[in-house]
């Protein structure tokens, strides 16, 4: 302000010495008049030029530098945008941060106006419903989801519960659920959210079959126990009755036995640390327990037949051995031997059951089984590893099993990065190999000299 005053009593001075130079009293009387209204014009020139920026300027075209009341005023209004256009910045960062984190969520989300219409979708959205995040923009939700549950979900505006439905992508060899539920906020808007619940429903359809099979593979056995005990309780037996009961009686108990043992053994191969590879386990150890227990296991199956199972295993290595793998050994034992001991269960009598151990180009090794018996048909074997799951349950039955066997031997070989194939036709037999990784399993010292298989 002082600077204004200034330089217009400058402007007034300067107007009258001119003035009175040229004219005297009247001259110095127009010359200040003149200077004031030269003053006058030049300000409110400059006055113009601030209000054409504010109208239509921007931060980077600014008007030349000005002092006085109007440079004053277009700094303090240039420092304020500068400030205001710094916070709209951070706040448009955030937003892209806050759309970012929204993308990156393992749900789909859905932003709805007060109409329905689609104002943004994430990727997971997109994926769920079969979405266009640029072409479905602003289109009708209603009309783009089409499925009657959500379709009537969605008129009854009581959004308290969510609706389960199928996902775009989803086929009758590989289902897909989700779950929407839509919550209203704002002025009418509405935001909703998608999750594929596939795996929770398949977790829970499990929980079910499994208890379903638990309960059922202990009520049969125990249904015979109590009617033998009732038996021996009511009535008068002889000797070779009472001798043949009670050996029912303990085929059945150890058959409960054998699942409570079979379903703690996974209990413990879920909760255990999985095995480092600081510890070695002979393989010709590991293939001489497999033999005792399988050959075992087919002289009680088959006491009572003419024929016996013709059994083949890798023939006793010279001190340097077969190699050695990594892991724990009673699990390793207890997937091998429960290989050999399932196809000694389901081969016939007359039939052979071969077992080899090979090492692979790359390092890694096969173990396998192979067996003469019934073979498998291909649809049945996907789920084979599954808990309870059999093909034939009266063979089962018959010969012992549980079920639970392929189980165990799926969750020790994942513990020790091993693969199991199954390879198994109708009338063709089966052959089961499990490959462990060149980090699982180190060869013997001479590995030229390599035992082969013989007759045992």
């Amino acid at each position: 302000m002082a600077w204004r005053i200034l330089v217009f009593s400058l402007s007034q001075v300067l107007g009258l010495l001119l003035g009175w130079w040229y004219g005297g009293a009247w001259g110095a009387a127009v010359g200040g008049a003149l200077a004031g209204w030269c003053w006058f014009a030049a300000d409110l020139g400059r006055g113009l030029r601030v209000l054409r920026w504010f109208r239509h300027g921007d931060l980077d075209a600014l008007p030349q530098p000005m002092h006085g009341l109007w440079g004053q005023a277009l700094d303090r209004v240039r420092r304020l945008l500068r400030a205001q256009q710094l916070q709209i910045q951070e706040r448009e960062s955030q937003l892209d941060d806050i759309f970012a984190a929204l993308q990156a969520s393992p749900n789909g989300l859905v932003l709805l106006d007060s109409e329905g219409h689609i104002e943004w979708c994430n990727q997971i959205a997109c994926a769920h419903f079969g979405f266009d995040a640029e072409r479905d923009r602003m289109q009708l939700l209603g009309n783009l989801v089409r499925d009657p549950d959500f379709t009537a979900y969605l008129a009854s505006k009581d959004y308290a519960h969510g609706v389960v439905l199928q996902g775009r992508s989803s086929t009758p060899s590989r289902p897909v659920r989700l779950s929407v539920h839509i919550y209203p906020h704002g002025q009418g808007r509405k935001l909703m959210l998608s999750r594929d619940i596939t795996a929770l429903e398949q977790a829970e359809a499990m929980r079910r079959d499994f208890v379903a099979n638990v309960s059922h593979e202990i009520r049969t056995p125990l249904t015979v126990l109590t009617g033998f005990v009732e038996t021996l309780q009511t009535l008068k037996l002889s000797p070779e009755e009472n001798e043949r009961y009670l050996a029912l009686m303990a085929q059945q108990a150890m058959r409960m036995q054998n699942v409570v043992q079979g379903l703690l053994t996974l209990s413990r191969l879920e909760d255990s640390p999985w095995p480092g590879k600081g510890e070695w386990v002979s393989v010709q150890r590991l293939l001489e327990q497999c033999a005792d227990e399988g050959r075992a296991l087919s002289q009680l199956l088959t006491r009572n037949q003419s024929q016996h199972h013709t059994m083949v295993f890798p023939l006793p290595a010279p001190a340097e051995g077969l190699g050695e793998i990594a892991g724990i050994q009673s699990e390793l034992l207890s997937a091998l031997s429960n290989l050999v001991a399932n196809a000694v269960r389901y081969t016939p009598a007359s039939g052979s059951i071969t077992v080899k151990w090979r090492w692979l180009d790359d390092g890694g090794a096969v173990f396998s089984v192979q067996d003469t018996g019934p073979g498998i048909d291909p649809k049945h074997v996907p789920r084979l590893t599954e808990r309870f799951y059999r093909v034939d349950h009266s063979r089962s039955r018959e010969t012992g099993g549980t079920g639970l066997g392929l189980s165990i031997v799926k969750h020790v070989l994942q513990r020790h990065d091993a693969v199991l194939e199954i390879d198994s036709k109708p009338g063709r037999g089966s052959t089961f190999s499990v490959h462990f990784p060149a980090s699982r399993v180190r060869k013997p010292h001479n590995a030229l000299a390599m035992p082969t298989p013989g007759a045992g």
